[in-house]
């Protein structure tokens, strides 16, 4: 190799090897666009949990990942004479560039909250052939994530709550209307459309208030599984296992697990 190690083009030398159709990995060349697809959604969840956990060497090693993620497709991508990694470069250049014209060029922004609707105005010209404009929030995205963006979206032209508080009255209104098909006939059909309702208006509160509801269910996730293994190390160190302890025992654990994760913060 004639690149030194921290050189991008060694990564792409590396790739290509990896690829080589006679002398690569058997793995790595029967890879293609929908095969890797996966790995890359995985790679980019992996850098969010090394930022949740402030674990900076975690995430040196999982933005390595992920970038040989971007090197993967555009290598295969180049394999199909569609384009090259340095166009994938010189396009993210130019965009940023160009939807940051207070930074490099003589636009004048004074805060972030104008930054960001500068930013929408640049992205609404750069598509203008949209029939909508929820068109472009695509659909691979988590379910939490796209409920957001399309909230975003629809806030652009007026269609919002002023405020959180409203919000709140919606979430109350389709608790109840879940309450109301639990005490009917049980139709899961039914009753799965108005949990939708409910998560979506608590991604609506979670956006009203400025938090990430995908962040927020990871913490969420986290501190429950923090908790549970508390539990599961308790009754372990009894010679006891949750499956046969009874439930107020449990409920009781628990609480003892939130003190001691209180004690530890």
């Amino acid at each position: 190799m004639n690149y030194p190690h921290h050189d991008i083009r060694a990564l792409l030398t590396v790739m290509a090897r990896l690829r080589d159709p006679k002398t690569g990995c058997p793995w790595d060349r029967e890879q293609d666009f929908r095969s890797i697809a996966p790995y890359t959604i995985e790679e980019a969840y992996e850098v969010a949990d090394a930022i949740e956990r402030e674990a900076p060497e975690d995430l040196k090693e999982e933005l390595g990942d992920l970038l040989l993620q971007v090197v993967y497709h555009a290598r295969m991508a180049e394999e199909a004479s569609w384009f090259e990694f340095s166009d994938v470069v010189q396009s993210i250049v130019d965009k940023m560039i160009r939807r940051h014209p207070h930074v490099f060029g003589d636009e004048q922004i004074a805060d972030a909250a104008t930054q960001t609707e500068a930013w929408e105005q640049h992205k609404a010209r750069e598509k203008p052939e949209r029939d909508s404009v929820l068109d472009g929030v695509t659909a691979a995205l988590p379910a939490l994530t796209r409920s957001v963006k399309l909230q975003r979206r629809a806030a652009r032209v007026g269609f919002d709550w002023p405020s959180p508080h409203p919000v709140f009255d919606k979430i109350a209104e389709e608790l109840e209307e879940v309450r109301h098909e639990l005490s009917g006939d049980n139709d899961l059909g039914r009753i799965t459309d108005e949990m939708g309702d409910l998560l979506f208006a608590c991604t609506n509160l979670s956006r009203h208030l400025g938090v990430d509801p995908e962040t927020a269910l990871r913490y969420a996730n986290r501190k429950f599984e923090r908790r549970f293994r508390f539990i599961e190390t308790d009754l372990r160190q009894q010679g006891r296992a949750p499956v046969d302890t009874p439930l107020a025992e449990l409920d009781a654990l628990w609480e003892a697990a939130k003190r001691a994760d209180r004690r530890a913060k």
